[in-house]
């Protein structure tokens, strides 16, 4: 088996501890995580190379930046979404590894619908749309992992009513994410499970995580080799109830070999 995880870290050196406790404990072969909040000079490599991970990243100060983490090598890395040269954003990185062609992403947030904010959004999801279709040309096993701040469905929210104007779950956003899936990818989780209102992340305020009051915006999409392959799709809740923890926790799938 390969196992695969996206986490969002939410500052990769604050959550350090976790972020080495877990992958000792949850062992994946390749993470992916979002939102690194440091450039790339401030990179914990040492420690991530020396628990058994080779790194390819793109960052940025103080928010945004994502990183490929994996147990082999990591070959013909591409940095940055394709479509918009003036997007200086750091919220895309892909490469090969494990056989599989693999992308780490943070898509915007969107928020608020009002702003500039939601264009980007959008604007930024066409171009995945369009990546992803030419990635499937290759008929490699591909993999687009990360946070996507997108709540698929209203059962994908502790409170649809709450949110049905939030730029995540806006009709927009939510044809966007299926434009995607319309091309031949499969959402590992949902395609495996029936439960309804699972969660990835939960806000640090209102004692959120307590009362599971959460949101499932983070996903792993698959392409058809990669979703013939598919095993197992998991929510990793434990890393969110830990001391000083990031407001997502690790989504995870397992595709045989």
């Amino acid at each position: 088996m390969v196992k695969i995880a996206t986490w969002n870290v939410n500052s990769v050196n604050k959550r350090l501890p976790n972020l080495l406790e877990w992958l000792e404990t949850a062992k994946p072969d390749v993470a992916l995580l979002q939102e690194l909040k440091c450039v790339e000079d401030k990179f914990p490599r040492l420690e991530i190379e020396a628990a058994g991970y080779q790194v390819a990243l793109t960052s940025q100060k103080s928010y945004n930046g994502v990183a490929m983490l994996s147990r082999q090598a990591i070959e013909d890395v591409r940095i940055g979404l394709p479509g918009d040269d003036g997007d200086e954003q750091a919220r895309y990185v892909e490469g090969s590894t494990f056989g599989l062609r693999i992308a780490a992403l943070y898509l915007p947030n969107g928020n608020p619908v009002s702003s500039e904010k939601f264009p980007y959004k959008l604007r930024w999801m066409e171009r995945l749309r369009k990546h992803a279709e030419d990635l499937l040309r290759s008929e490699e096993p591909v993999i687009l992992g990360g946070d996507y701040n997108v709540i698929p469905s209203d059962d994908d929210a502790y409170d649809a009513i709450k949110f049905q104007d939030d730029a995540l779950s806006r009709p927009e956003s939510r044809r966007a994410f299926r434009a995607i899936l319309n091309l031949g990818y499969t959402e590992a989780w949902a395609s495996l499970h029936s439960e309804r209102h699972v969660y990835s992340y939960w806000d640090y305020y209102g004692q959120a995580f307590d009362h599971d009051n959460g949101l499932r915006i983070d996903h792993l999409l698959l392409s058809p080799q990669a979703a013939d392959r598919l095993q197992k799709c998991e929510v990793d809740r434990e890393p969110r109830g830990k001391e000083n923890p990031s407001d997502h926790t690790p989504v995870w799938c397992e595709l045989s070999e």
